[in-house]
């Protein structure tokens, strides 16, 4: 049986890095469909996207070819809130997997066949395949020192913190099997901002879904401005206690 796979991308002026991404995704990832949730960028991100060829303005039009879709919010709400509507939408549809991976060329999306197929390897269950910047053969390049212990710091507190056995809990890139995503409610994850990849992926630990770690090479993203700051990092923190301190579903 063929396994339909969907690309989530979470966009806010990101017109510079897409024409190069998609290639790469097409490259990697030929038969798997792309959506793009864009917070009404001022650069044109969403206008991009609907020039490709392949691009569907119908959301559940089917195509024989890989297809491209366009989520429009109306304004910048937050990373959070951005992925649970990309995979609600995502939900919403008949695919087995989705890969969410950030549109600024820091993932690269050469790991994303890994991730599928590790999704799909019968001799290690897995739910979730999360790209991980802190196992064997993992790195982060081109990061300032700060951002790097800044992150290393925060993925450690919140594997202490919340029991999760995987090291990188903040990073995006992850290949989720569909099943496990539809045991959850996610409106009930109200994280707007970054901490709202800890709070799914504890949120599908507690359901008991199986995560597994395949490393991957982090890169400053290539163009345009991080998004990431301070702020974002104590929102991390608190969401984190947050979590901890909230009973486990029975």
């Amino acid at each position: 049986m063929t396994m339909r796979e969907i690309v989530l991308l979470c966009t806010y002026n990101e017109a510079e890095n897409l024409p190069e991404l998609f290639d790469q995704l097409g490259e990697h990832l030929p038969n798997a469909d792309i959506l793009v949730v864009d917070d009404n960028s001022p650069d044109g991100t969403a206008d991009w996207v609907r020039r490709q060829d392949n691009y569907c303005a119908a959301p559940d039009a089917v195509r024989s070819s890989s297809s491209i879709y366009l989520l429009l919010r109306s304004g910048k709400y937050g990373l959070g809130t951005a992925t649970r509507d990309g995979l609600q939408w995502c939900l919403d549809r008949s695919y087995d997997f989705i890969v969410n991976l950030d549109a600024d060329l820091s993932h690269a999306p050469q790991y994303a066949p890994q991730l599928v197929a590790t999704c799909l390897d019968e001799r290690v269950p897995c739910d979730v395949a999360v790209g991980s910047r802190y196992v064997a053969g993992g790195s982060l390049e081109g990061l300032p020192l700060h951002r790097r212990w800044m992150s290393r710091l925060l993925n450690g507190y919140a594997t202490w913190m919340l029991g999760l056995p995987v090291k990188d809990c903040s990073g995006s890139y992850r290949c989720y099997r569909v099943d496990a995503l539809r045991r959850l409610e996610l409106n009930r994850l109200t994280c707007p901002g970054y901490g709202f990849l800890e709070e799914l992926l504890v949120a599908l630990h507690r359901d008991g879904a199986r995560l597994v770690e395949v490393p991957i090479e982090f890169r400053e993203r290539a163009g345009g401005n991080s998004k990431l700051g301070w702020s974002d990092a104590w929102g991390a923190v608190r969401v984190i206690h947050r979590l901890a301190f909230m009973s486990s579903p029975k």
